[in-house]
């Protein structure tokens, strides 16, 4: 669908975020980013996370000095409180009777970043979820499939989690863990990428 026209690197380990750029056929290396990402005291969650999604790029642009870095980190707000990647069984339990019943809203920051041209543009994007409400049983259940475990807010949209949702407003790509349609408009822009003629496609 795209072809690659400068050297791309996703600044990410996750297998989501891979998975879609593989799906638009882009050529593009993996490096993971390696940050403090403590919040700072007061820090609002889409500052954030817009600052976590920069603070990636550009450690991996300064590695990587002639190539543009895609970053991006999302995470899962309630209340105002981030609910984070779960350390255990009973944490994700938690974190999943929390949401419950509710609507919550995730939020995913992203930045492109070319150190040798001196470029950085972050920007985030929202989308409100809205829970079913569901028992403990089926909460636990869930747990058990092990889904949970690397999520942030312990559900996978994409997966069985999927069963737990009852709407959403805004872009599904980016409950997933990257807002396609914006990620692909910002690299179409700057020409990293663009959409491969007829001819290159046969």
């Amino acid at each position: 669908m795209f072809q690659t026209r400068k050297q791309l690197v996703l600044a990410s380990a996750s297998p989501r975020r891979r998975d879609f750029l593989e799906m638009l056929g882009l050529t593009f290396s993996v490096i993971p980013a390696n940050i403090d990402e403590t919040r700072d005291a007061d820090e609002q969650p889409r500052d954030y996370v817009s600052r976590m999604a920069r603070f990636k790029a550009t450690d991996v642009g300064m590695r990587y000095p002639a190539a543009w870095v895609i970053s991006a980190d999302t995470i899962v707000i309630l209340d105002n409180s981030i609910l984070t990647k779960p350390n255990t069984e009973d944490d994700a339990f938690k974190t999943l009777m929390f949401l419950s019943g509710k609507v919550h809203e995730v939020n995913t920051g992203f930045c492109l970043h070319c150190h040798e041209t001196d470029t950085t543009i972050e920007q985030c994007t929202s989308t409100s979820v809205r829970f079913t409400e569901f028992d403990e049983c089926l909460a636990r259940a869930y747990v058990c499939t092990n889904e949970p475990m690397d999520k942030a807010g312990a559900y996978g949209i994409q997966g069985i989690g999927g069963a737990l949702v009852e709407s959403i407003s805004g872009s599904y790509s980016n409950v997933v863990g990257l807002p396609l349609a914006e990620v692909v408009a910002l690299l179409t822009r700057y020409r990293i990428i663009a959409p491969m003629e007829k001819t290159e496609q046969t």
